[in-house]
């Protein structure tokens, strides 16, 4: 690249004054040797979804899939990697993308795809994202037949009318959804 400096002051410069494209480009991550040898890229930007191994600190050899992308820090965020705050609430803990190995990608945006240069035919239903639903048999789809009751035995005059039901106390009333007033009291001497 003829624009870049080997002064540290202006690197970290154009860390800090990058635009949110070339900070996706920054932010990118090699996979691994499976997923290297299938897509004949040695690095992808990292996207929420992908399954990534954390390579170094306390969570090292932890595969999980992120949960959220910050890319004004510079970082990632995964599930269930978390710590503890000094209120033992559980906090997570933001990861450095060169810490990390892509082993599983999400392929579900076709934008994705076509940059992996993949077929659609070459990807699983579960690299898109989607769940395969199991096949239903023909005798679960089709629904039970009502069992057949004559129309002369049932007495009408027995079925109480809703008013009347709702006088007698035998049905719930449905609740109002007015909010309900507060009415001053007067105070007794």
């Amino acid at each position: 690249m003829s624009g870049t400096s080997s002064s540290p002051r202006r690197q970290r410069r154009a860390l800090y004054t990058a635009s949110i494209s070339e900070r996706r480009r920054r932010m990118t991550t090699p996979l691994s040797r499976e997923l290297r040898g299938r897509f004949h890229k040695r690095a992808v930007p990292v996207r929420k979804g992908d399954t990534v191994r954390v390579l170094s600190g306390s969570f090292a050899g932890r595969e999980e899939r992120v949960a959220k992308i910050d890319r004004a820090g510079y970082s990632v965020t995964l599930d269930n990697v978390t710590l503890k705050t000094a209120e033992e609430k559980l906090k997570p803990l933001s990861i450095r993308t060169s810490h990390l190995v892509i082993t599983h990608l999400n392929l579900a945006d076709p934008w994705r795809r076509r940059a992996l240069r993949l077929r659609e035919e070459d990807v699983t239903p579960e690299e898109r994202g989607e769940t395969p639903e199991p096949e239903e048999t023909a005798a679960e789809t089709t629904p039970a037949p009502a069992p057949a009751t004559d129309a002369a035995e049932t007495p009408t005059e027995d079925v109480p009318d809703a008013p009347d039901a709702a006088e007698e106390g035998d049905a719930p009333a449905r609740p109002s959804r007015r909010r309900a007033r507060s009415t001053p009291t007067a105070e007794e001497p």
